[in-house]
C-alpha cells in the first residue's frame, strides 16, 4: 500500500492498522468510521496495486462489513484493528504479512492468465488485473471473497505437532538450504523466493529479510551433507559466510551463488556467472549436485587511525572475500553510495548508468592523482616501489575478478609460471611468472593507473594492471584522507595503517572456505567452509 511508506511501518501489523486509522481520522477525503468512504479511499489504493477495480469495491464492502462485528454501519477503532489482524484480503490488501502458522496458506494477488477456478466456489476467476489470491507454496487459488470462507490447509506447511518438524535426509543424499536477498536484482530476488518455495519444501528457503540466516543455518545445523545456496549479489554471500563462521554447525557445509543484480565478482570467478538469466532452478539444483568443491582463502583487515580523535566513516567489514581497494575505484564507488543514501528513489534501476557518469566526472577531476605522495606499501616488511609509477588506485586482490569481471592482475602463461611460489614478489620480472589463485594463501596487489585505465582493462583492450606484489602480509600507510573500499563497500578512511593478515586471531574465523563450483572453466564450483 503506497500509504505504508509515509506511516514508516514495517512488521508490526496492529502498528500499521492503527497508524492508518488515524490517517483516515486526519484525513479531509474521509471519516474512519463511514465504511462508504473507508471503500473509496481503499479502491485508489486497490487501482495501484493493480486489481480489477470492478470486483474490489464489493469484496472490499463485504470485508469491512465483516469486520463491524456491531453491524452498525460504522467501524470503531477497535474493530479496524482487530478486522485488520484476521481478515485474510485485508492484510494483503494493505501489504501486511500474514503468520506462517502449521497449515497456513501464504497469500498473494494474483493474476490469471489462463482459465483457473476458485477452489472455495469452484467458480472462474475472471477479471482483466488482479483477480484473486494465490498460495506461494501450493498455488491453491481462490476469490478475494472466498478466502475467510477457505478450510483446506496449506499441505506445504501442515505438520501434525511440532515435535515432528525436522530434517530426516535420505541416504547419498545432500539436503540443500536456500537463503534468498528479495531486494538483490530488483524483482529477481522475490521471484526467485517464489519459485524456490514451491520447488522445495518452504522450510528449506529462508527469506533473508524476515530474521537473516541464522533460524535457517541453526534448523540445518546438525546436518553432515547439506549445501548452502545463496541467491542475492556478493554482500549477501559475504553475509551468509560470516553466519556460518559464528553458527554452531557439526559441520560447515559448501555454498554455491545464484548471482542476482550486477557485479557478483565471487560468482564469476566460481562459473556461475555474472548475473541470473532466468534459467530453470531445477537445471541450478542438478549444477549444484554435480559440482566441485574449491577452497578460498579469506583474509582480516585491520585499519588503525594515526589520530585515534580523528573521526572517519565506520570500516564496513574486517574480513575480506574477493578484493580491498583505495584511491579511484573506491572514489567512484563512495560516490555512489552517497548519492544512493540521498536519493534513493533514482537507484532502482540503471544503476550501470550511473557508475559511467560518475567515472565521468572521476575522469576530469582525477581526485586521486600523485597517490605514491600520500602512501606507502610494504609487504612481509619489504617496501614497494612506486616512485616510477603514476598511479591513482590500488587494489589487494583475493581473487581475479573486480569492476564486474574484470581481472586486474592478468592472465599468466603456462610455460612462464614459477614452480616454486614465495612468502612475498615484489621483483617486476618475477612477477610476470606469477599466478593468481584463490586458495593459495597469498594477496596480489596492483596499481590503476586512472578510470580509463580501467574501462580499458574490462574491455578487453589492456591485458591487466600494473602488478605490485604478491604476498601473504600486506601494510598500507596513508598519510591524508582517502576513499576506500572491500568487497564493494566503500567509505572515507583518514590517514591510518591498513593492515591485511590471513585469518584473524581474535576472533574465531574460517580462514579457509570451501565453494561449490560447476568445474574449472566449464562445471561450477562450491565454496567450502572448513
Amino acid at each position: 500500500l503506497f500509504l505504508k511508506k509515509y506511516l514508516e511501518v514495517e512488521d508490526f501489523p496492529a502498528d500499521f492498522c492503527q497508524r492508518l486509522y488515524w490517517y483516515f481520522q486526519r484525513s479531509e477525503q474521509c471519516c474512519p468510521d463511514q465504511i462508504d468512504k473507508i471503500v473509496t479511499q481503499m479502491m485508489q489504493a486497490a487501482e495501484y496495486l493493480g486489481w480489477d477495480v470492478t470486483e474490489v469495491k464489493p469484496v472490499l464492502r463485504d470485508m469491512l462489513k465483516a469486520i463491524d462485528i456491531d453491524s452498525s454501519g460504522t467501524l470503531t477503532q477497535q474493530e479496524w484493528i482487530q478486522g485488520g489482524l484476521n481478515n485474510i484480503p485485508l492484510l494483503v490488501l494493505l501489504g501486511l504479512k500474514v503468520a506462517e502458522k502449521d497449515g497456513q496458506h501464504v497469500w498473494r494477488l494474483k493474476n490469471f492468465n489462463r482459465p483457473t477456478y476458485c477452489f472455495v466456489c469452484q467458480n472462474m476467476m475472471l477479471g482483466l488485473r488482479k483477480q484473486g489470491l494465490s498460495c506461494n507454496f501450493c498455488k491453491y487459488t481462490v476469490h478475494s471473497s472466498c478466502a475467510n470462507k477457505n478450510r483446506t490447509p496449506c499441505v506445504r506447511t501442515f505438520v501434525r505437532s511440532k515435535t515432528e518438524i525436522g530434517i530426516f535426509p535420505v541416504n547419498d543424499t545432500h539436503p540443500l538450504l536456500v537463503f534468498v536477498n528479495p531486494k538483490s536484482g530488483g524483482k529477481q530476488g522475490k521471484r526467485v523466493l517464489r519459485k524456490f518455495q514451491y520447488l522445495l519444501n518452504p522450510r528449506q528457503v529462508y527469506n533473508l529479510e524476515n530474521g537473516g540466516p541464522n533460524p535457517g543455518l541453526q534448523f540445518f545445523q546438525n546436518l553432515h551433507k547439506c549445501r548452502v545456496l545463496v541467491c542475492g549479489g556478493d554482500g549477501t554471500v559475504g553475509w551468509i559466510l560470516d553466519a556460518i563462521d559464528k553458527a554452531d554447525m557439526a559441520i560447515r557445509p559448501p555454498v554455491a551463488i545464484l548471482p542476482l543484480g550486477t557485479g557478483n565478482d565471487l560468482a564469476r570467478c566460481l562459473h556461475w556467472g555474472g548475473g541470473y538469466e532466468g534459467t530453470g532452478l531445477t537445471e541450478i539444483i542438478k549444477q549444484i549436485e554435480e559440482s566441485i568443491q574449491v577452497q578460498m582463502d579469506r583474509w582480516s583487515l585491520q585499519v588503525i587511525p594515526a589520530d585515534m580523535e580523528d573521526e572517519g566513516d565506520p570500516v564496513p567489514n574486517d574480513i575480506i572475500n574477493n578484493y580491498f581497494s583505495l584511491g579511484v575505484d573506491a572514489s567512484i564507488a563512495h560516490q555512489f553510495h552517497v548519492m544512493r543514501e540521498k536519493h534513493p528513489q533514482k537507484f532502482n534501476t540503471r544503476n550501470k548508468l550511473w557508475y559511467f557518469q560518475l567515472a565521468t566526472s572521476e575522469t576530469i577531476s582525477a581526485s586521486c592523482r600523485n597517490l605514491k605522495e600520500c602512501l606507502t606499501i610494504e609487504c612481509c616488511g619489504v617496501p614497494v616501489e612506486l616512485s616510477r609509477l603514476s598511479l591513482e588506485g590500488i587494489a589487494v586482490l583475493n581473487i581475479p575478478s573486480m569492476h564486474g569481471g574484470s581481472n586486474l592482475w592478468g592472465e599468466t602463461k603456462s610455460a612462464e609460471k614459477l614452480k616454486k611460489r614465495h612468502e612475498v614478489t615484489v621483483d617486476p620480472d618475477a612477477l610476470e611468472m606469477c599466478s593468481q589463485y584463490m586458495n593459495d594463501k597469498l594477496l596480489e596487489v596492483v596499481g590503476l593507473e586512472s578510470v580509463v585505465e580501467m574501462g580499458q582493462i574490462y574491455t578487453g583492450l589492456k591485458s591487466k594492471a600494473h602488478r605490485l606484489a604478491q604476498a601473504a602480509h600486506i601494510t598500507i600507510r596513508t598519510y591524508k584522507t582517502l576513499p576506500m573500499q572491500i568487497d564493494g563497500e566503500p567509505w572515507m578512511q583518514p590517514p591510518c595503517t591498513v593492515s591485511v593478515l590471513f585469518g584473524q586471531p581474535k576472533r574465531t574465523m574460517n580462514c579457509e572456505d570451501f565453494f561449490m563450483h560447476p568445474g574449472y572453466h566449464s562445471v561450477s564450483m562450491l565454496i567450502c567452509l572448513q
